[in-house]
């Protein structure tokens, strides 16, 4: 009984040095990426324990081990490369696991803070999804002065936004259809000259009023949010800030980088609108219209945090301070 119980195992003692003595003269970087051999079957004659052995899997000699899956191919396992190692995140100094509640804040992090309740909803970085809002800053907020290089980015962040070429074209189709300026006429040509003209009003008038007058007298034309407070006192504080503005000690002043700016650019835009318009009126009615947008503007801004969140049930991420903006 004993030679028969001998045969099987000395036959995969020997098929077992086979795949040593390649190995031996392989790379051992090699060795990781190869092919498990596959596991002899068992005897017919084998002792259960040689079937129970076949079973579980067969190690070859490099220390490598075949376990079967159901409807997959052997998969191999390196054993070389020892125990698996403790998991840092969850385990402590000495390789022993550590409860969640023990675990350092690195490991633990906090959960976010619970926002105040009472605090005013903050202002987003564009109203509707669409409509620029870098100039808001919101209540309680209190940026350091912007420096010219800020300004001027603003200006040109404004002018050049995808929704100031929309709006322009919507006030140009608005002034061709109603034939605003005859002299500049109809149809496509005709909205391509009001086109034009629509745009460097526009961005002219935002570098006047955002940078340039604003660096020279020290003035900040962000919007200020309140946040709280009755409809009447926050409507009429957002709409005379186009008469009152911060100046860089955030102190109340005039607000002259506004109105004058706008009177500027209207001045300006005499050079390139037909003759008939060049009225005393019809300036004077272009620059209490851009003063009146500037306005409405500013009130929209301030209620529409409120309008966002508790009609819209919108909660929208604050807008960052906008020190250049």
């Amino acid at each position: 009984m004993a030679p028969r119980l001998l045969k099987p195992l000395l036959i995969l003692f020997l098929e077992a040095l086979l795949p040593l003595a390649s190995l031996a003269q392989t790379n051992p970087a090699d060795r990781a990426g190869r092919a498990c051999p596959a596991a002899l079957p068992p005897a017919a004659d084998s002792t259960p324990a040689a079937v129970a052995g076949g079973e579980r899997g067969e190690k070859t000699a490099s220390g490598e081990s075949c376990q079967p899956l159901p409807q997959d191919p052997a998969v191999c396992r390196d054993l070389d490369s020892g125990p698996a190692q403790p998991d840092p995140l969850t385990s402590g100094p000495n390789g022993e696991n550590v409860p969640p509640a023990a675990q350092t804040p690195a490991q633990n992090p906090p959960a976010a803070q619970a926002v105040p309740a009472g605090t005013p909803p903050p202002q987003p970085k564009r109203i509707l999804g669409v409509m620029p809002n870098f100039r808001a800053v919101s209540a309680g907020a209190i940026p350091p002065p912007p420096t010219p290089k800020q300004s001027f980015m603003l200006a040109t962040r404004n002018s050049f936004d995808y929704s100031s070429f929309i709006f322009v074209g919507f006030t140009s189709a608005l002034a061709e259809w109603t034939n605003a300026h005859k002299q500049l006429g109809q149809g496509m040509p005709g909205f391509g000259r009001y086109y034009w003209r629509g745009f460097l009003d526009k961005t002219d008038g935002n570098y006047w009023v955002i940078f340039i007058l604003p660096t020279a007298f020290h003035q900040d034309q962000r919007y200020y949010a309140v946040g709280k407070g009755g409809f009447w006192k926050r409507f009429g504080y957002s709409t005379t800030r186009v008469v009152v503005t911060r100046n860089y000690d955030g102190q109340n002043t005039f607000n002259i980088s506004e109105l004058l700016g706008r009177g500027i650019a209207q001045a300006i835009s005499v050079t390139y609108y037909p003759t008939q318009t060049r009225t005393a009126g019809a300036i004077a009615a272009k620059y209490g219209y851009a003063i009146l947008r500037d306005a409405v503007t500013n009130a929209f801004r301030e209620f529409w945090p409120d309008i966002a969140t508790h009609v819209l049930h919108q909660h929208a991420a604050a807008a960052p301070a906008p020190a250049g903006e």
